[in-house]
């Protein structure tokens, strides 16, 4: 009868160390949830989610969520592919209790990225693993390349005119634009030359509507700057004042993110008023979340749960250097 239980024991022993080494074996599965797939950052970032998925041997599941239904309709989706967890920027960070929620219920690791989850009150969920910028700071680069370039020029502060395309439902937008007003207020930029140009949505079409209106209303400026949430903000407010006929030595636009669309304005012929952009790292936010989440997956190394990446700004006389600085 001993010798029985032995081998009974055994039997199972042998039994849980196989199912283990078949659990451990299971392929790892990746969601890269996104609130606008079609922005060249977000591109960007699927890209080096890509790479790291290749160097690790995981499969990356991109995903674009625009809103809220669609973000509990993708993390549904994920659990049904097995995936083992997810990063994501979210279209409303206050989905925050309803993601982390939705997302234990179907046994997911959960990341964000670039925009912060908050709660009901608008706190942020510091327990949620996060990679994000210093918004403020970032911002306040922004304001402070726009200044260097006014003095650069010999403009005079009190006749130009500041498009500021506001998106106050992003906090990360808020504390962008709030850097870079302190900044130029604190030049001696008139308080009251700086024109708020809401957006819609944060795309360049919504951009140049709000900029138009912006324009619109204020004839009396015969020069102007411009600043926003990133690149495509400023573009827009770019292309709004050129179709008035404010072209590269009447407008400075600072943008935020150094994506595709800054790369393409840099490379025409002739310069814009898209004078430059505060680069920050699509690498760090898709390759570096990406292998975070692996190691938190196969290893159980939970990432941390603040990390701030930094920028620096380029324009069409630093861009390569800048992008080869930042291993792009």
């Amino acid at each position: 009868m001993k010798r029985l239980v032995l081998t009974y024991c055994t039997i199972i022993g042998a039994l849980f160390v196989s199912l283990q080494t078949i659990a451990q074996a299971d392929p790892v599965k990746i969601g890269f949830v996104v609130k606008l797939p079609e922005e060249p950052w977000f591109q960007d970032e699927w890209r080096f989610a890509e790479q790291a998925a290749k160097e690790k041997n995981f499969t990356v599941v991109k995903i674009g969520a625009e809103n809220g239904e669609k973000v509990m309709a993708a993390i549904d989706n994920l659990a049904s592919q097995q995936a083992q967890g997810f990063i994501i920027c979210v279209p409303d960070v206050k989905l925050g209790s309803a993601v982390v929620a939705r997302a234990a219920a179907d046994h997911l690791k959960l990341m964000t990225v670039d925009d912060q989850l908050v709660d009901g009150k608008g706190t942020p969920l510091s327990s949620v693993p996060h990679m994000g910028i210093s918004a403020h700071e970032i911002g306040k680069q922004v304001g402070q390349a726009i200044v260097d370039e006014m003095k650069k020029r010999g403009w005079n502060m009190q006749d130009v005119g500041a498009i500021r395309v506001t998106y106050e439902q992003l906090p990360t937008a808020h504390d962008r634009v709030t850097g870079a007003t302190e900044v130029l207020i604190a030049a001696g930029f008139p308080r009251e030359n700086i024109i708020d140009a809401p957006q819609a949505r944060t795309d360049t079409e919504t951009a140049f509507n709000a900029a138009n209106i912006a324009l619109t209303k204020n004839p009396r400026f015969q020069k102007w700057i411009s600043f926003g949430l990133n690149d495509e903000a400023v573009l827009g407010a770019v292309r709004a004042a050129e179709g008035r006929g404010f072209g590269a030595d009447k407008m400075i636009g600072v943008g935020i993110g150094g994506a595709q669309s800054a790369i393409d304005e840099f490379n025409k012929p002739n310069p814009t008023g898209f004078f430059g952009t505060v680069l920050i790292s699509p690498k760090r936010h898709g390759y570096e979340t990406s292998i975070l989440m692996f190691n938190w997956i196969t290893q159980n190394q939970e990432p941390p749960k603040l990390t701030l990446t930094s920028g620096k700004l380029m324009n069409r006389e630093n861009m390569k250097e800048v992008r080869q600085e930042f291993g792009l």
